[in-house]
């Protein structure tokens, strides 16, 4: 059982491993190599599945991260796996193996100057451009790259208490990301307790339910927000973008791991899906300079359009809406 002071709900248990039997020995010390050749393979494959690029210091990632599926299938060499992955028939091997590759690191309320700057300057504006009948009510926000969930989890809450739906605030948060493991994770919506201490306490206190029972030292994010999350696989450097346009894009730690074609591509989409009073937040770890076509830095880690920077800097700098 969940329970919170206002909400109490009864779930399964939150973690249920299938059984299964214990592998061979001989598979528990697989020791995997791969020759330079063949990780140049892997390079390509999984760049053109994904838009992540490994560099040559990656081969012990490969290896390590790649060797549990190898376990699974009772395959013996990265040579004998690359085969099977590359046949077309295997479509879900492909997006297994893509889930075994990815880091998906994520907290709630990481980069607590992005949300600063929501309470302190956007969310102000836009409370103001609505009493002007300048905007509407309806918010739409994409997380790209959601992890495990902790990141949209965090916007819902935030945007919850800050354009609150007794305000007639219609708001909603789409969550993409390439792996379906941390999708599942994430639509579960259960989490150590340990990471209660990223979340402000007076948000833990009405957000969060707290495991009892069979569910001590776990908690769970309350129905109300989950339902403003929507979560679908995505891979951003693959296929059309999602309906658009959305007033904010957080793609936080994720295009470091791409490619400069790749990180062009994907911030074209993101251009394209972007309101005209839309912004998009970057980690602090990525380097956009130079490819960043259609997008003007804003602040540090936070980008508009290029033809709206004027309007929206004037807007935001003196507090209020200003009618074009």
């Amino acid at each position: 059982m969940f329970v919170s002071d206002v909400i109490r709900e009864d779930y399964a248990p939150p973690f249920s491993p299938s059984p299964s039997s214990s592998p061979h020995p001989d598979w528990r010390a697989l020791q995997l190599t791969v020759s330079p050749k063949l990780f140049a393979k892997f390079q390509r494959l999984i760049h053109s599945e994904s838009g992540i690029w490994l560099g040559p210091s990656k081969m012990a990632l490969l290896c390590g991260r790649l060797s549990r599926r190898l376990r699974a299938l009772e395959v013996r060499t990265l040579a004998q796996y690359y085969e099977l992955v590359t046949d077309p028939s295997q479509h879900h091997e492909r997006i297994l193996m893509m889930d075994a590759i990815t880091t998906n690191e994520t907290q709630f309320f990481r980069e607590s100057g992005h949300f600063e700057f929501l309470a302190e300057r956007l969310f102000p504006r836009w409370k103001a451009e609505a009493a002007e009948h300048l905007r509407s009510k309806k918010v739409r926000v994409w997380s790209a790259g959601c992890s495990s969930g902790e990141e949209p989890y965090s916007l819902a809450m935030w945007l919850a208490v800050h354009l609150p739906p007794h305000q007639d605030w219609d708001v909603q948060v789409l969550a993409t990301d390439i792996s379906t493991r941390v999708l599942t994770a994430a639509r579960e919506a259960i989490y150590d307790l340990s990471k209660s201490s990223d979340i402000p306490r007076p948000l833990l206190r009405q957000f969060m339910l707290k495991g009892r029972g069979e569910h001590e030292g776990w908690m769970k994010v309350s129905r109300k927000v989950r339902e403003m999350v929507q979560f679908e696989r995505l891979n951003l450097s693959q296929g059309p973008p999602p309906a658009s346009p959305f007033d904010l894009i957080l793609c936080r730690n994720v295009l470091i791991y791409f490619g400069i074609k790749s990180k062009q591509n994907v911030l074209e989409k993101f251009n394209r899906c972007l309101s005209s009073d839309g912004f998009l937040f970057t980690g602090h770890a990525e380097n956009l300079n130079g490819i960043t076509s259609g997008l003007r830095t804003f602040a540090p880690t936070i980008y508009c359009k290029t033809e709206s920077h004027h309007r929206l800097a004037r807007n935001l700098q003196a507090g209020g809406p200003h009618r074009p």
